[in-house]
Parts: C-alpha cells; structure tokens; sequence
C-alpha cells in the first residue's frame, strides 16, 4: 500500500483506507473520497475515504461487539495504562513526522506541530498514571460493622467521538485517552477538513496492540457520520468538540436516546489588562507580548484565543499602538518555513467567514488599526494560500457582532474600561464562558477578577497554558461537561454503589 502523502516513517496506509474498523483499514462502502487541501497554497496534498452512514454503522457495531464481548473492558487497569504509555513512547519516537503533517493539514506552523505531539503524550501519560493511582473503589460507611458499601467505577460503554479542524490530534487525544483508561470502546469521526492525524493516532494504537473494535475510525462529514454517531441507539455516550450550532444539533439527536453528553463549544475569551500591569517597562512589554500571544497564535483558531482585549483606559492608546506595531511585523507563510510565525486560515470558508466579521465590525463604527485584508501576493508565500493579516479592531463595544461571537480568525477587538467592576461586567457579558486572563500586579485583585469572572479557566499574568491533570471546560454556552483531570477521566465512566450485606436477616416488614 502506497504511503499517505505528506508522511515518512512506518505508515503505509493506503491514501483511501482512513476508515479503521474492527482491526481492519477500508475504504468507503460508497467508494467515495475526499482531497484534503494544504491551506497555505491551496492545493490538495492527499486522498481520504469519504465515509458515510453505512461506515459509521459498521464501526459502532465493531465497537459494541468489541466492549459486550472483547477484552478490553476488563484489562487490568495496569496493562491499560502500559499500553496508554506505550503510545506516549511511539509520539514521541514520531514526533516530527507526525508534527510535518499537523503543520500541513490544519495550517499552522512547524513548531506548534510539534508542541502539539508533545501535549498528545502527556495527555496519554497523565491518564494512565490516573488511573493506575486509583483505588479499588471508595468506600462507604453505612453504619454498621455488618456491611460493606463502596462505590466502584465501570466504563460508560461505546463512545462516539466527534473533533474539531483547528486541533485535530490534540482535541482526538483528550477524549480517546480517557476512553481508553476507562476501559472502553471507541469511534472517532475526526473533521474532513483535517482528518490526517487522527488517522496517525489510530495506528499508533494499533501499533501499540489495542485490541481490534475497541478503536474504530470513520472520516467523513459531519451530516452523515457525525449525525449517526450521535443518535445511534447502540452508543453510550457522544463527545463532541466545535461550533455551538453544530454541538447543539448533537445533542438534541443524542437527547432522544437520552445518551450522555460532553460538549466542548468554543467561547469568547476576555483578555483583562488592568493598568498596573504596565507600570514597568519589562510589565508593559510581556502584557503586549501576551495580548498577540493570545489573538494571533495559530491564526486565531483556537477555541480558548484571547479575542477581546478588554483594557484599562488610561493605558489603552499607548498599549493598543505598540501592539499594532509589533502586529504589523507578523510574518506570515508555510507553516513549515523558518521565520514563519503565522499560517494560514484553513479554509478558504474560513478565510471569508473572518473577512465578514472585520466588515461587519467597520460598519458598526470600529477603528481599523491595522490588517483587515488578505496580504498583497507579494508580501507571503505560497501566495495562493488562505492567507488573512493580524488585525486590530480599536474603538469596539459589547453590542458589535466581532465582539459577541467566536471570529476564529486572527482579529483582535479592543474595549475600555476605568473601574474593575465595568471589566468584570465586559468580562462576563458573553454567552460563552471557557477561558479568561486578568493582568495586575495586585493580588487581592487578581484573586478578586478571578473569582467573579464567569469562566472554566481563568488565567493570572498569563494566557493559554493549561495542564493535563486541571480540567478543560467553560460555563454557558461554551459547553457541559470536562475534560482533563478527573472529571475528564469521569466522563467516560459510570459510577456503581455496590452494598453487601455480610449478615442478613429478615426485615419483618409485613406481618405474613
């Protein structure tokens, strides 16, 4: 079989065999396929299968008969979690090949590639040292000597699991690694627009010698196989990761079969500076630094970007003025080319989708401080790739559209504020709720900002790092449920009070 393009090393599935069910690689039952496109120069780089219903239905029904009848389940917890590390070894053995082909599908640079792979074996390495550190249960005190109560934890069953473009190994591997610690079976539907490391993963757990059916793999679109994966009768729980409008739609089909559901939806993240924070030279250059940081790494596509800057007004236009300068200094390109700091948008849909919010923002009275239009020709390579300059939107309110809904994009929308309770009430005056940061040097304040911010993470002098063993997860519409840390690991398991009774006698309960 010939390699999929764009790979190196010991993969050598076939460009139209991405489907993976029970233990067997497939093209589609329709043997339909899908270009996957290179967004930095538009160009289609490799061959996927296009699944649809008839696939999805095979692969739930390998996952079911894999968790009803296969091993899987009951593998001591210990040899679960070796195989868990296992996997951590094999990413880190391919971490630049696997790295190269993040960069290539989903458009961002080499380096967070990279990153990328290194945060996929901590997240495997943390749950399989969760749940070896576990106990045989916790046990209850019912008051009398004569009984022993405890609370036992069993897989949840077959999952489906449904991942967004933007992080497409990262977000596979905070659902895929749990599911497995646990204890159960799987089907993935990774995005069609960046399906290509999902299917990397799914090797290396073959690689690693996961059982066959307990990790299936259907690439195609999300309004057949994703929409199947969600109402199937014979699927115990559905995690999903994107849009608020898609995630709705999956859970509504998973509610009729009152199925359990982790949602991940995105947010709209305050990023708070307070003018303290820039008090000193070093403090003004490290809150800028992060600002960009924040709105413009990987293009702006990620769910947690720190797309609203929300600052003290007194700093406001000499903070806003070095940041448009060092935005203006961006380099754009291929992802894979030295120097290169920002790709590209990874679709050409997506690439409108952000020049309809910059315009929709100008004609609500926002002050353009600089981008606002794809590059000149002459100014990025590849030229012809779904390139989209840093912008700074200055002058913007709570009312504007750029400013209540998720851009994903690289826009950056500025707002003001004088005293701390009109940030916390910005800071809060969204429907979505996953992350937010606060700049100060003031720790009561800090404390303060941090406790009334209505998010699921929040972040002091500091924007985007989390870590696998806290929870991953915001209020509101951003979402239910949590992933990472224990709660991550809860998702995929049902809770089971066991009570024995080591003398029983008759209750007497009626007179007989």
């Amino acid at each position: 079989m010939q390699k999929m393009p764009g790979t190196e090393g010991n993969r050598d599935v076939s460009a139209q065999q991405t489907i993976h069910v029970a233990g067997e690689w497939l093209s589609a039952a329709s043997g339909a396929t899908r270009e996957i496109i290179d967004p930095a120069d538009a160009k289609p780089f490799a061959i996927i299968a296009e699944g649809g219903t008839e696939d999805a239905d095979a692969a739930i029904a390998a996952a079911r008969k894999a968790f009803d009848e296969g091993p899987w389940p009951s593998t001591p917890v210990a040899e679960r979690a070796a195989l868990l590390r296992k996997v951590a070894d094999l990413l880190v053995r391919d971490r630049e090949e696997i790295g190269l082909l993040e960069s290539r599908d989903a458009g961002k640079t080499l380096e967070e590639g990279r990153v990328d792979v290194d945060c996929v074996a901590d997240a495997f390495r943390y749950f399989a040292d969760l749940v070896i550190g576990e106990g045989a249960g916790r046990v209850v005190d019912a008051g009398s000597d004569d009984i022993h109560s405890v609370v036992v934890h069993e897989p949840i069953g077959v999952c489906s699991m449904i991942t967004p473009w933007n992080y497409p190994l990262l977000q596979a591997s905070w659902k895929i690694a749990p599911a497995l610690a646990a204890g159960n079976t799987f089907v993935i539907k990774p995005s069609e627009v960046t399906p290509l490391t999902t299917v990397a993963l799914i090797e290396l757990l073959v690689e690693a010698g996961l059982p066959a059916g307990v990790a299936n793999i259907v690439t195609g679109p999300g309004h057949t196989v994703g929409a199947r994966l969600a109402d199937h009768p014979d699927v115990d729980l559905v995690s999903f990761t994107g849009g608020l409008v898609s995630g709705t739609k999956v859970a509504q089909a998973a509610a009729l079969g009152v199925k359990k559901v982790a949602l991940e939806l995105g947010g709209k993240n305050p990023n708070v500076v307070f003018a303290d924070a820039c008090a000193t030279d070093e403090g003004f250059d490290t809150a800028v630094d992060q600002a960009l940081n924040a709105a413009f790494i990987h293009s702006g596509q990620v769910c947690s970007a720190g797309g609203r800057l929300i600052i003290e007004e007194s700093v406001r236009e000499r903070f806003v003025a070095e940041l448009v300068r060092r935005a203006e200094k961006i380099k754009l390109g291929r992802g894979t080319e030295d120097g290169v700091e920002c790709g590209p948008l990874v679709s050409q849909q997506q690439r409108e989708k952000t020049e309809m919010y910059v315009a929709s923002a100008l004609e609500e009275g926002a002050v353009l401080r600089c981008g606002g239009k794809r590059p000149e020709p002459s100014d990025v390579r590849p030229a012809t790739g779904y390139f989209y300059e840093p912008t700074v939107l200055d002058q913007c309110h709570r009312e504007m559209k750029v400013v209540r809904e998720e851009v994903f994009g690289p826009v950056l929308s500025v707002e003001t504020f004088r005293t701390e309770d009109e940030a916390v009430a910005l800071a809060n005056d969204t429907e979505y709720g996953l992350a937010g940061a606060v700049w100060t040097t003031d720790s009561g304040r800090a404390r303060r900002m941090a406790r009334r911010m209505r998010h699921g993470t929040i972040w002091i002098n500091d924007f985007h790092p989390y870590l696998p063993q806290a929870e991953w997860g915001g209020f509101g519409k951003s979402g239910v449920g949590r992933e990472l840390g224990p709660a991550g690991l809860a998702e995929y398991r049902e809770a089971k009070h066991v009570y024995e009774n080591l003398a029983p006698q008759p209750v007497r309960w009626f007179a007989g």
